[in-house]
């Protein structure tokens, strides 16, 4: 279990990074919810867990971990088709993508799924490093990537499946894949891109849900539908508010976002409209500066990593933490459409907080295994 450990490469840097993010989630958290302290203790009951879990992970040998590549992702399969079978929506949710989870409480398995997919993928691409450029190798690859997915999809969750095609298609780029392929695949892109608007407004895309094109149409012509963009709207106002220095946390003003009820999910979604609004643009600032580190963190542990196995993994982190937080703030300041992706380690939720530091346990196993056999 133990094999190849060497403590002095721990990285706790990557630690204290993610725990100044949570202290000011559970800061914001509490002052998104009125400063209800059981959100707030299930929030820091999530926290010490996951640092547990880093611990126990990273007791483990990664390759031990990606040589059940096939386990995990049969795991994955299932515990999408649960949500499509048994899944609920929680009120004022509009999706189904939850399911009831003992002691945690509802859970949302296309999180964990997302860290399956960075084990799978890591395993896949390591163990078949030769045929990459092969269009044989990439159809299956396409194909296991794909079906996950898929079923994000079908529930519908578009934004997460976004996420998980962005981070596959990172951890891809990074296995060594020629030049060629992605210089044909950006060929390929923009004019698909093209047509996607085209098909968008004529309201004929095949895997959109009204509510999920009119919010992209909202977002490409906000003057036309103004509607839809209300909430991103009202996170503009509240982050430009702070200005600064910030309003003070636990403020109490009634143009406030909280406590104008502006925006739906502030404790998830929109919670860097609190941060922006509370912390100013100091407090947003230091949060920006921090995924960043985080980003960088993973990519410096990548490139000492013995095996491709392993760099995969913390690039794989890296695309995930990076873009889905890039994604989240440009929700809140009306840069993407609207989505449902929360702020990691900073939105409420014990079932993302989770997923995530399995994550950060995958990366740190690799980390202090870095260097020679």
């Amino acid at each position: 279990m133990l094999d190849g450990y060497k403590l002095r490469y721990y990285p706790f840097r990557l630690l204290f990074y993610i725990l100044v993010l949570n202290v000011i989630g559970v800061l914001a958290i509490y002052s998104a919810t009125g400063g209800d302290k059981s959100m707030v203790a299930k929030q820091i009951f999530g926290i010490v867990l996951g640092l547990v879990v880093v611990v126990l992970i990273s007791f483990i040998h990664y390759r031990n971990i990606t040589d059940l590549m096939w386990i995990i992702y049969g795991i994955c399969i299932v515990l999408l088709l649960s949500v499509l079978l048994f899944g609920y929506s929680p009120e004022g949710a509009g999706a189904v993508r939850w399911i009831k989870v003992p002691v945690i409480g509802q859970s949302q398995p296309s999180e964990i799924v997302k860290i399956g997919m960075i084990v799978c993928v890591s395993a896949f691409l390591g163990k078949h490093q030769e045929d990459v450029d092969r269009i044989s190798f990439l159809l299956i690859f396409a194909v296991i990537a794909a079906i996950p997915c898929i079923l994000i999809l079908k529930e519908p969750d578009l934004s997460t499946t976004v996420v998980v095609f962005i981070m596959v298609l990172s951890m891809l780029f990074i296995s060594g894949i020629s030049y060629k392929w992605v210089l044909g695949s950006l060929a390929f892109v923009i004019p698909s891109a093209a047509l996607f608007i085209f098909l968008l407004l004529s309201n004929s895309v095949p895997f959109l849900r009204g509510y999920q094109a009119n919010r992209i149409l909202g977002w490409i012509y906000p003057n036309k539908y103004a509607d839809i963009n209300v909430q991103q709207d009202n996170s503009i106002m509240a982050i430009s508010s702070g200005q600064l220095m910030g309003k003070g946390l636990n403020n109490n003003t009634f143009a406030s976002v909280k406590n104008g009820n502006f925006v739906s999910q502030d404790q998830t979604d929109f919670i860097f409209a609190i941060i922006g609004e509370e912390l100013g643009f100091v407090g947003s600032m230091v949060v920006i500066v921090l995924f960043a580190l985080i980003v960088i963190e993973c990519f410096r542990l990548a490139s000492k990593a013995k095996d491709l196995e392993g760099k995969l993994i913390c690039v794989g982190f890296a695309a995930l933490v990076g873009f889905q937080s890039f994604t989240n703030i440009s929700v809140a300041t009306g840069l993407f459409p609207n989505t449902g992706l929360p702020l990691p380690f900073i939105s409420y939720g014990v079932s993302s907080l989770l997923s995530l530091y399995l994550g950060v346990g995958l990366v740190a196993s690799v980390a202090v295994r870095q260097g020679k056999n």
